[in-house]
């Protein structure tokens, strides 16, 4: 063993992937903040009214009006978690957005060290500078989710089933995504192998332990129950709202094929919507890498999610999605790692891995500037 493996504790590496992670999200974040702070000089407008944008009025309305703060009801597509933590902030005398923003920071910063432990410190730094990582940034659900979500995931695979249930129940607060979750820790429960094979009794035991999270959603559905008489007031909010209907996949296809067509009105809206075709594709192709590498509850947490956007009107939010999706950046991270044999290969491996990063961190520009501007950004 050599002195540089002598030095490689697991310590060691744990403390280079932590400070890694920390680059990156310091690096990340302040790029993006730099993009509103530009635009704030040059357009003459408040960094509050740059985050105010889409979502996060209704975020606002909910955390100071409550699920009846419409009179159409629409606000009950959002789950209570992020509009509680928003609530709390204003009772402290915080801004929304203040609260909202720091929220956000914290929590993107959790799950890029969950995700550096599920893929390493790569698919951390990818996840940190993804396309739409501006989401992780101002007061949206994706930094709050996925810092329980993954962490849920990794507790789940350290075998560690009451941890992961309780973070588990905590992403069901924050996203619908949270039932979807559920069902691939189930698959988990039922696959993961550990150094003693599982019997089914312990299979069972980390089952029953998810009846926590299911009991958070299933609360979830009676409050707005009381408020509505309704069962479906979630889905009538979201098709109501956001046209998430269920429509067949291949005419959900067709309609978002339709809306990458040039538009006098809104010529910012095809290129959005061709990525969404992109996320959808990038999502099938995940779901082909885990299978190939016998990840069966990665494969269904991110199939699951794929299979629910193919069957609404139109892919929407599938480029948000993407940050939920961590065998994603697990996979981008395998392949940014590969080391061929061949000198010339490798060489050129980096060289595409250089190009494609840097390609990276300008779309994430681009995107937050579409965001901050007020522009359709998914």
């Amino acid at each position: 063993m050599t002195a540089v493996q002598t030095a490689l504790t697991p310590a060691a590496t744990a403390a280079t992937s932590r400070r890694t992670v920390t680059q990156a999200w310091l690096a990340s974040r302040g790029l993006i903040v730099l993009v509103a702070l530009l635009l704030a000089v040059y357009q003459g407008r408040s960094l509050t009214d740059m985050v105010d944008q889409w979502d996060v009025e209704h975020f606002t309305n909910l955390a100071t009006n409550g699920y009846l703060g419409r009179p159409d009801g629409t606000l009950m597509a959002f789950f209570p978690g992020l509009p509680v933590l928003l609530r709390l902030g204003l009772e402290l005398g915080l801004p929304v957005y203040l609260t909202g923003v720091v929220v956000s920071a914290i929590c993107s910063y959790l799950a890029a060290t969950a995700l550096a432990r599920l893929g390493g410190p790569v698919a951390a730094v990818a996840w940190l500078f993804a396309p739409t990582a501006v989401f992780t940034v101002v007061p949206y659900t994706e930094a709050l989710f996925c810092a329980a979500a993954f962490w849920a995931w990794e507790r789940a695979r350290a075998d560690r089933w009451a941890a992961a249930a309780g973070l588990a129940a905590l992403a069901c607060t924050v996203r619908v995504s949270g039932l979807f979750l559920v069902g691939a820790l189930v698959v988990l429960a039922l696959t993961l192998r550990t150094p003693a094979a599982p019997t089914w009794r312990e299979r069972g035991r980390r089952l029953r332990w998810l009846l926590l999270p299911v009991a958070v959603l299933g609360a979830f559905v009676l409050y707005l129950y009381s408020l509505t008489g309704s069962w479906t007031a979630w889905y009538h909010a979201q098709s109501t709202g956001w046209a998430r209907t269920m429509t067949p996949p291949w005419d959900a296809f067709w309609n978002t094929v339709a809306a990458t067509v040039p538009n006098a009105d809104h010529p910012l809206w095809p290129p959005v919507f061709t990525a969404e075709i992109v996320s959808m594709a990038l999502g099938v192709l995940v779901v082909g890498w885990c299978l190939g590498r016998r990840l069966w509850a990665e494969a269904s947490w991110v199939a699951v999610q794929v299979l629910a956007f193919s069957i609404s009107y139109w892919f929407m939010s599938v480029n948000r999605a993407i940050l939920l999706w961590f065998p994603l950046w697990m996979m981008v991270a395998a392949w940014a790692t590969w080391r061929p044999e061949r000198t010339a290969v490798r060489v050129g491996h980096r060289v595409v891995v250089g190009l494609v990063f840097l390609a990276g961190v300008v779309v994430m520009l681009a995107w937050s500037w579409l965001y901050f501007t007020g522009n359709w950004a998914s």
